[in-house]
């Protein structure tokens, strides 16, 4: 039997939950929200459609032991960015929501996988991590995974692919100090600059692009929900699933290129064990003074908070 609990039934946990019940992913699906009635109103809706789908257990309710026996609990509560509005610039906010969940979780449950979703994401890994005093390899955010689709998405639009065969990432900082690895980046075994449509100025556009798609998305609708959806979804299913597939996801580093002490996103391989190998990913010189600069600004934001 498998349980994924959700903290947070808003826009972004409700999203998942819906993502995940479509597929049949897990056994049971719990939403947890300081809003019971909100909480109780998304279990009723997902629970009106269990005819058309595998057959998933939805409970829910505002109190953690909601947590006891889950596989993964996802953390989606949070404040929201606003337009205008940078991912670090909820961190305090955040951080106090997060500690009262972690005290939460971990009094029902203390050998789950922990899954961030909140922003700003790698600082409140950080600190989940931290707090919860887990194994590090159980704690980890969702990290880069979807600027690294987005990017797929726009670079297989330009070469005129279907991006599953766009081989590329972008990590370090989900947010403004992100990079792409284009040193790597490849379609087919072929690098992206071998091909005769190469650009290097449209590439650097594409990553402007990937960097600024959440906030294109929140000035026009005011949040993004259906794409993270997806991506917990795919996590949440190659841990349970125990698939070995690779995400770049934010999870703390040891002397990665001599970066220590600080949540970021780089490849890791995911089982229902959590992490269980981190992929030491060739980065050229420029990429790893990227990959360094990431690591800055995120401990800045960590230190401000502690």
């Amino acid at each position: 039997m498998s349980k994924v609990a959700i903290i947070g039934a808003g826009f972004v946990g409700s999203t998942c939950a819906y993502a995940l019940f479509i597929e049949g992913v897990a056994n049971e699906i719990a939403l947890v929200d300081i809003n019971k009635e909100k909480a109780k109103g998304e279990a009723l809706d997902l629970i009106h459609g269990n005819l058309f789908t595998p057959y998933t257990k939805i409970t829910y309710g505002n109190s953690y032991k909601l947590c006891k026996d889950a596989d993964v609990v996802v953390i989606t509560a949070g404040a929201h960015q606003k337009p205008g509005d940078t991912r670090l610039d909820l961190t305090k906010t955040n951080a106090k929501i997060l500690k009262t969940m972690i005290d939460g979780i971990i009094q029902y449950n203390k050998e789950c996988i922990i899954l961030m979703v909140t922003n700003p994401l790698d600082v409140l890994t950080y600190l989940a991590q931290k707090w919860s005093k887990f194994p590090s390899q159980k704690v980890f955010g969702t990290g880069t995974s979807l600027d690294t689709a987005r990017f797929k998405q726009l670079l297989g639009e330009y070469y005129n692919v279907n991006p599953t065969s766009v081989h590329a990432y972008i990590l370090g900082e989900h947010g403004d100090s992100e990079f792409a690895v284009l040193s790597s980046a490849n379609i087919a075994g072929i690098r992206l600059k071998d091909f005769k449509k190469y650009d290097k100025k449209k590439i650097d556009d594409l990553v402007k692009q990937t960097k600024n798609a959440a906030y294109e998305i929140i000035n026009r609708k005011g949040s993004t929900y259906y794409a993270i959806g997806l991506v917990v979804r795919d996590i949440v299913s190659g841990i349970i699933k125990n698939q070995h597939r690779i995400f770049p996801i934010s999870c703390m580093v040891d002397n990665y290129y001599g970066i220590k002490d600080v949540c970021l996103s780089i490849p890791c391989v995911l089982t229902k064990k959590g992490i269980v190998e981190k992929i030491h990913l060739h980065l050229d010189k420029n990429e790893q003074k990227m990959l360094k600069k990431s690591a800055s600004v995120i401990k800045k934001y960590i230190k401000d908070v502690s």
